[in-house]
């Protein structure tokens, strides 16, 4: 059954740190951008929509899930970036908090569901990052570039 609920706003990746699960390599180091200015700029275009209604006709949450989602703010603590590393883009996927037993918000769930949740969060972030990679195909179709420094150059901060 697919969900029926607004698709939140796209994530504000601006004045994040580094990625949760990046590591500098030696090759890596000084290559600070992770492009997160692009990528934003591409969820906001429509990425971030298209990802979410995909998701939605197949995820399991309900809409009280979906709420109690957004109310925690995880749609906005999602994190895509350009990996310099791997030469690729990646993402980050919040997951309920550790203390969730705690809250008054997600005190009710039990385990399964928070295992369900952080599944299904994780399943959004995958399905968003493969539409914002058929827009980077589409982009390097079109201008025949790269994404990455060819096609951006090098940006002072």
């Amino acid at each position: 059954m697919a969900l029926d609920s607004e698709v939140p706003e796209p994530p504000d990746l601006s004045n994040r740190g580094t990625p949760r699960e990046f590591e500098w390599q030696e090759e890596t180091l000084g290559s600070e951008d992770f492009y997160r200015e692009d990528i934003e700029d591409l969820l906001q275009e429509g990425a971030w929509k298209e990802g979410f209604n995909e998701w939605a006709e197949y995820t399991t949450l309900d809409e009280e899930h979906v709420r109690l989602v957004s109310d925690l703010g995880l749609f906005q603590a999602f994190d895509f970036y350009w990996d310099p590393t791997d030469d690729r883009l990646r993402f980050d996927a919040p997951t309920l908090p550790d203390d969730w037993r705690e809250l008054n918000a997600t005190g009710s769930l039990d385990s399964s569901t928070v295992s369900t949740i952080d599944s299904e969060l994780d399943d959004l972030g995958r399905t968003v990052k493969e539409v914002l990679d058929d827009y980077l195909e589409r982009d390097d179709e079109a201008s025949d570039f790269g994404w990455g420094e060819e096609t951006y150059g090098e940006r002072g901060e």
